[in-house]
């Protein structure tokens, strides 16, 4: 019997053929499986791979394919619309084998089995499967696959993966409202959204109080034209899902109220509606917010352009400047959001009446007697029968009376005697002529004076104060002092003088507060005067403290900044100010102390001290902070000439470099030549050519930043004409040096292979073998290449005059430079700033 191979099944069934025939012809059994259902083609046969006998006579039975089974793959479907999903949603897997229905089903998570009591549900119908997962957290989510196991053919393989993503927590929608206003006003349009920024598939539910909105269907609701109704709570979920939606938290709740605009209320500012010609009116309109407009109306009709109308502060405050009888009526305003298009009502009325002619008071007095004597009392009334919010003016004898009533009521005295007469005015403008004149006989007592000989009524603990009452005669009065409703007298604190003309206070505290007022008595008659209007002392609480800013405030400045200091005490007045550094009081005064430009001198600690002088002592105020300045040196730019001097024959330019010494900040750079700034020069390179210096001037840099410092010092000057000449005396006589010796060398050699032998008398001496420099000089064959260039007609032009000359240490490149310079400059005095170019 053949070999069979077997591969990956657990059941299989074996052919056999019977070889009893002479033909041996094949015959082959029904391949079946165990369930006895014969195969559809009999070649294939699940899980089987057989190899057929080769003992048969004939080929048929070898002529057959291998069967061969491979396991199938199950496909993973997810049934729900989504791979992510919130807690208590629900996702379905499908898994399905296409070629059989006799399967059986295993789910696994993340590579574990999933039980049917771990809140899942597994179906199983013909050839598929479904899953449903009901997400109680996030360790419901993860990769999902699922295995096929068959009776007869074994397990399948796994299926594909796929990955159910588990929210931690249900969304909470974001209602996001515009414009976002809690209070609007009918006819105006809000517009609500609603965002989930998470997954996908979202339908969106709106709510009004509770209520669900119909008319909204998407996240967006908007409500066009505002009413009354609609004030209330707004919020709004979502879900998804069919039959059993999944629906989010509900948003937070947006509060609308929707009002009718505030109704303005119209004030009259003046103390009166009915005026006289030429008399102002203010009003104001107010809805008690900053955002509102408004219009005038008069008799219902909005106020054109007048000249004698002003309306400022956006129309709330309205002022009538010169009242005329055309400015008469009812005054009314409305209010106006124009940004948001709304209007109020009119606001309440305020009529305006407008009188012709300002009337004269009239004065009558009561009892009616001409002579009174001290101690009675007298009744004078005056009166102004048109208009109302008159103020009345008393006057005796021409003095004016602090009495505003319209009644004057009088305790005579001796100094009440005299000639009577009112006014009445209101306003800064409207004044009636004075009264009649009534004259009243009697012996006055008079008023004593009460007078505060120290400066201020306001003062500080331990400060003095000093009041001095007096009569105008002066003699025989004694005085009696008074402090709001008590009566004083000496003691600790307060003390009286002989008589009571003086009252002093040695040290003022807060018990001494009050209005002071003092009254005279006769001792020998039975006559007292009445207490003065007085002097109201104020006495703060503690010692002020003076105020010391600085500007600018930081506290590292540079030399040459200027800094200003401010010293100030914001209670009472009379202050002079005394200023301290380092504890060392300076010799200046004033609040403010200015230093213009610092030096390194300038530092330290500042602080002030406010004072003020009274007849009787000094008071000081607490010690103002300390500000500590520091000032540091500002940062110099130099000049670096990078040109070597061995380049000077070699090239037309003279390059310049700029760089502040010890900083490491990025800095831009300004150049200057002959004290003008050179334009298009930022950069920390300038170049010098003949074209742009051809008289070779001194040049400067300076470096400026966006930072502090913002600038440097300037560069010490670098003149390019000496530089340039130095370097080229010291090129000529070095050369000059070299192509000598080379000459004498080689000079002596030529004569010595040359020289034909002679007698020892006619030989040159020994002296003259070698030329002397004057022999050199006259000689075409080995000129000094200084000679010639000492000599050339440009170097003879006559020395323009020179600006001062200020070398930085770098310019100076070395001190055999400075040698050559000063060794050329000794001997040829003609050659000193001739250079014109810097090439020929």
């Amino acid at each position: 019997m053949g070999l069979i191979e077997v591969f990956g099944v657990m059941y299989f069934t074996v052919v056999c053929a019977a070889q009893d025939y002479v033909d041996y012809e094949d015959v082959t059994a029904m391949f079946m499986d165990r369930t006895g259902t014969p195969s559809p083609d009999n070649s294939s046969i699940y899980g089987v791979t057989a190899t057929l006998s080769n003992t048969f006579p004939t080929s048929k039975a070898s002529t057959q394919p291998k069967i061969v089974y491979e396991p199938p793959v199950p496909s993973l479907h997810l049934l729900s619309p989504w791979g992510d999903v919130f807690p208590f949603e629900k996702a379905v897997f499908e898994c399905r084998v296409n070629d059989s229905t006799e399967w059986t089903f295993t789910w696994s998570r993340n590579g574990h089995p999933v039980q049917e009591g771990d809140r899942n549900v597994s179906l199983i119908s013909l050839a598929r499967a479904a899953l449903t997962i009901t997400a109680a957290s996030q360790a419901d989510g993860g990769l999902y696959d699922c295995q096929a196991h068959h009776k007869l053919k074994g397990d399948s393989l796994s299926s594909n993966l796929l990955e159910l993503k588990v929210y931690e927590n249900t969304p909470i929608p974001a209602l996001v409202p515009d414009p976002k206003l809690e209070q609007m006003f009918p006819g105006e349009s809000v517009t609500f959204q609603c965002m989930i920024n998470v997954s996908s598939g979202w339908e969106y539910l709106w709510y009004h109080n509770d209520k669900e909105i119909q008319r909204c269907h998407n996240n967006i609701c908007e409500i066009v034209s505002l009413a009354l109704s609609d004030s209330g709570q707004y919020h709004c979920k979502a879900k998804r899902g069919g039959e059993s939606p999944f629906y989010t938290e509900k948003s937070k709740i947006f509060n609308l109220q929707v009002s009718e605009p505030p109704r303005p209320s119209l004030k009259l500012r003046t103390s009166w509606s009915d005026v006289f010609q030429m008399e102002s009116v203010a009003m104001t309109c107010d809805v008690g917010s900053p955002d509102w407009t408004f219009t005038w109306h008069r008799n219902a009709t909005e106020l054109r352009e007048d000249p004698a109308v002003v309306l400022s502060l956006g129309g709330v405050l309205l002022n009538i400047t010169s009242a005329s009888r055309a400015h008469q009526g009812l005054y009314a305003c409305k209010a106006h959001l124009e940004s948001r298009r709304v209007s109020s009502d009119f606001s309440n009325m305020e009529s305006i009446t407008v009188y012709e002619n300002i009337p004269k008071p009239s004065l009558r007095k009561d009892p009616v007697l001409n002579s009174m004597y001290i101690g009675e009392t007298i009744t004078f009334t005056c009166q102004v029968h048109m208009g109302s919010g008159w103020l009345y003016s008393w006057f005796r004898d021409g003095n004016e009376l602090a009495v505003a009533d319209a009644s004057l009521r009088i305790h005579l005295s001796p100094h009440e005697r005299g000639t009577y007469w009112c006014k009445a005015t209101r306003g800064q403008r409207t004044s009636t002529d004075i009264s009649e004149r009534i004259t009243q006989d009697v012996l006055a007592i008079p008023l004593p004076s009460l007078t505060l000989s120290s400066q201020w009524a306001d003062v500080f603990p331990t400060e003095s104060v000093l009041m001095s009452c007096a009569m105008a005669d002066g003699s025989g009065w004694t005085y009696m002092w008074r402090r709001d409703d008590e009566v004083l007298s000496s003691d600790d604190t307060v003390y009286l003088g002989p008589g009571g003309a003086n009252l002093s206070i040695a040290s003022a505290s807060a018990s001494h507060r009050g209005r002071y007022s003092c009254s005279g008595k006769l001792p020998s008659r039975s006559v007292s005067s009445k207490f003065t209007s007085g002097v109201t002392l104020r006495v703060y609480d503690r010692k002020p403290k003076a105020k010391l800013e600085q500007d600018p405030e930081h506290m590292v400045l540079h030399t040459g900044d200027p800094v200003s200091y401010s010293c100030r005490v914001n209670v009472s007045s009379g202050w002079e100010y005394v200023w301290y550094k380092d504890d060392t009081q300076l010799g200046v005064s004033g609040m403010n102390y200015t230093i213009d430009s610092l030096r390194k001198t300038n530092a330290g600690s500042y602080k002030c001290q406010a004072i003020r002088v009274k007849a009787i002592d000094i008071f000081k105020t607490e010690q103002s902070r300390t500000l500590k300045l520091q000032v540091d040196e500002r940062p110099t730019a130099n000049i670096i000439v990078l040109t070597g001097w061995s380049e000077v024959f070699s090239t037309d330019s003279l390059v310049l470099t700029c760089e502040v010494k010890g900083s490491k900040d990025v800095w831009n750079y300004t150049w200057f030549s002959k004290g003008q700034q050179l334009v298009n020069s930022s950069s920390d390179r300038y170049t010098v050519t003949p074209q742009n210096d051809p008289e070779q001037s001194q040049y400067i840099c300076q470096g400026i930043r966006s930072g502090r410092p913002s600038y440097s010092k300037g560069s010490a000057p670098l003149t390019t004409r000496n530089l340039l000449l130095k370097r080229r005396v010291l090129l000529s006589i070095s050369g000059c040096i070299v192509f000598g010796i080379a000459a004498v060398f080689f000079g002596c050699l030529v004569l010595r292979l040359t020289r034909k032998p002679a007698d020892d008398d006619e030989g040159p001496e020994e002296g003259e073998l070698f030329l002397t420099m004057a022999q050199l000089k006259d000689r075409d064959d080995a000129p000094c290449p200084l000679v010639d260039y000492v000599t050339d007609v440009e170097l003879n032009a006559p020395a323009k005059e020179e600006v001062d000359i200020i070398h930085t240490e770098e310019t100076v490149t070395s001190q055999d430079d400075q040698a050559v310079t000063t060794n050329s400059s000794e001997k040829h005095p003609e050659v000193e700033g001739s250079l014109v170019s810097f090439q020929h």
